[in-house]
């Protein structure tokens, strides 16, 4: 059991918000941003159009012409008590690593000490969490990329990324979910589908769903 001190180590301060036009509310929640948007989707409030999470914040859209309830309030104002493991759906994405689909694997392997082997065992050896989506519709930012394979985005990005490009971009791991101009250092493809608007759920990916790399 854990003492009185150690839980308010794991408790997390009620997040600070603010408006952001007339519907939008952003709600700063740091580290705890998936258990506060796991805490809001687990309950119904008639305002709420969507819940979006963001890099350490949550975006809520009320509904048109609705007020901020005093439930709401309340659950925006109540500290967290830690962050739980992740709960979401586990995804295994198959990825052809390096070549000419993985153009910065080599530089990014000698960078970080690595032979190009060791940098995708590395890689595909831990477990990501889908923090947010963003940059394109169904774009995965994927925390837990070991700190040993944090790299900055390019300088100059990149006219044209292909569809299904696995990337790393600072401390964060993404899949390009389509074609088009993107920055990110690229090491792989995927044939999995990131976004399909003809789906139920078009984004294959949601956030706190977790996933693991799988070398082809």
């Amino acid at each position: 059991m854990k003492s009185p001190e150690t839980k308010r180590q794991t408790v997390q301060p009620a997040p600070a918000w603010r408006w952001l036009g007339e519907r939008g509310l952003r709600v700063a929640t740091g580290e705890a941003t998936l258990a506060c948007y796991t805490m809001l989707s687990a309950q119904s409030f008639a305002e709420l159009e969507d819940v979006i999470p963001s890099d350490d914040s949550l975006l809520l859209v009320l509904r048109r012409g609705a007020t901020v309830s005093s439930r709401l309030r309340a659950a925006l104002a109540a500290p967290l008590s830690g962050t739980p493991a992740a709960s979401g759906k586990l995804h295994e994405i198959v990825v052809e690593y390096g070549g000419s689909v993985g153009p910065d694997l080599s530089r990014l392997a000698g960078q970080a000490g690595m032979d190009v082997a060791s940098y995708i065992h590395t890689h595909a050896a831990v477990e990501y969490t889908v923090a947010f989506l963003g940059f394109q519709p169904g774009f995965p930012y994927l925390r837990g990329l070991p700190p040993a394979l944090h790299a900055p985005r390019r300088a100059s990005p990149r006219l044209r990324v292909a569809a299904g490009s696995v990337a790393i971009g600072g401390v964060y791991a993404g899949i390009y979910p389509a074609g088009g101009p993107g920055g990110w250092q690229i090491i792989g493809r995927t044939i999995a589908v990131l976004f399909d608007p003809q789906r139920p759920a078009p984004a294959l990916l949601m956030p706190g769903d977790r996933v693991r790399f799988v070398p082809k």
